[in-house]
């Protein structure tokens, strides 16, 4: 199967993925970065046992704010992310981009 975008056929998602006519790094860099914080924020929720209702409730947010975070639908204000990862036993760090760390 195959897929036509401004007359060009794509086959794999890959091929779209690393055509720079459709997406920026800049919007790949985006894309990674909230698949990265859903998939971390639903971990470190379900490794503590917690429902989203329960976060809400810890955080003072609303259950869909938190649905929102980890359906990757938002990108939450760093304050807003900062009462989460507290929440879970977390906090926000800035490291070199080669830092590997496995820790979740």
């Amino acid at each position: 199967m195959s897929i036509k975008i401004n007359d060009t056929e794509y086959t794999t998602f890959d091929d779209i993925w690393n055509d720079p006519n459709i997406l920026t790094e800049a919007e790949k860099d985006e894309i990674e970065l909230k698949i990265e914080l859903a998939g971390k924020l639903i971990e470190a929720r379900e490794k503590k046992g917690i429902t989203q209702e329960q976060l809400a409730t810890m955080t003072g947010l609303k259950q869909p704010a938190i649905a929102r975070l980890e359906k990757m639908e938002t990108i939450p204000q760093i304050d807003t992310l900062s009462k989460v990862l507290r929440a879970l036993g977390y906090k926000l760090a800035i490291v070199p981009e080669n830092y590997k760390n496995d820790m979740i």
